[in-house]
């Protein structure tokens, strides 16, 4: 039997909490054409599918909706403005980077795939020193699909020299679930990030609630 040795991390929700600085960036956008700015609380509603379906859900709930040709210029706004943002406020969830180290000291490959571009999700990875504690990322413009889609998940796998046998994956969300059950491989829910509620109701092989749980999950799927 292969021995599951691989880890795949979600990033926004489950390693960082990055809402804040999301809602900021859309703000500011959506201030500079004269409309609403939604608060913490919707923006934290609206994220989880990477910042084209942010940037889209965030005209529609002030306004009216966008067209294919103004929602792309929007996202390049948006990723302009939030390339400025970064880590203004964004930092890992508490016991994160500890828990991190004792499981690369132990041994596990540790990898993320999320559904933030690839530039930004590297960049913060810059900021926040989480460089030597990964083998790989993945963003969601990184292949054609994103999760839930399950190839996100197989393609990062194939190219980190792992297996589904070896895999878990780590998520706050409803694509992080699907994705990893369409992948063939368990699944650890964190209720800290966005979108819990619904992601509960996929039936996560595991859902815990802080970083101090998370060994114990694992070696019980390991």
């Amino acid at each position: 039997m292969t021995k599951r040795n691989v880890l795949v991390f979600d990033l926004d929700g489950t390693l960082i909490e990055s809402a804040p600085d999301l809602a900021l960036s859309l703000q500011i956008l959506l201030k500079n054409e004269g409309r609403r700015e939604p608060d913490l609380i919707e923006v934290k509603s609206m994220i989880g599918d990477g910042a084209t379906k942010l940037v889209e859900r965030g005209y529609a709930a002030t306004g009216s909706a966008l067209s294919e040709n103004e929602l792309k210029e929007k996202v390049k706004n948006f990723l302009e403005i939030y390339s400025e943002n970064l880590v203004v406020e964004t930092h890992l969830y508490e016991n994160c980077r500890t828990v991190l180290r004792n499981l690369k000291a132990a041994g596990w490959k540790l990898l993320i795939c999320t559904n933030k571009p690839y530039a930004p999700t590297l960049e913060i990875m810059n900021r926040l020193d989480l460089n030597n504690l990964f083998d790989k990322a993945v963003g969601g413009d990184s292949y054609p699909v994103k999760k839930p889609n399950p190839d996100h998940i197989l393609k990062l796998l194939d190219e980190a020299g792992a297996s589904t046998e070896q895999a878990i994956m780590i998520g706050d969300g409803v694509n992080d679930v699907l994705a990893a059950r369409n992948a063939g491989i368990p699944s650890i829910l964190f209720t800290h990030g966005y979108g819990t509620e619904a992601a509960k109701a996929q039936n996560p092989d595991i859902t815990i609630d802080t970083f101090l749980e998370l060994e114990d999950a694992i070696n019980s799927l390991a």
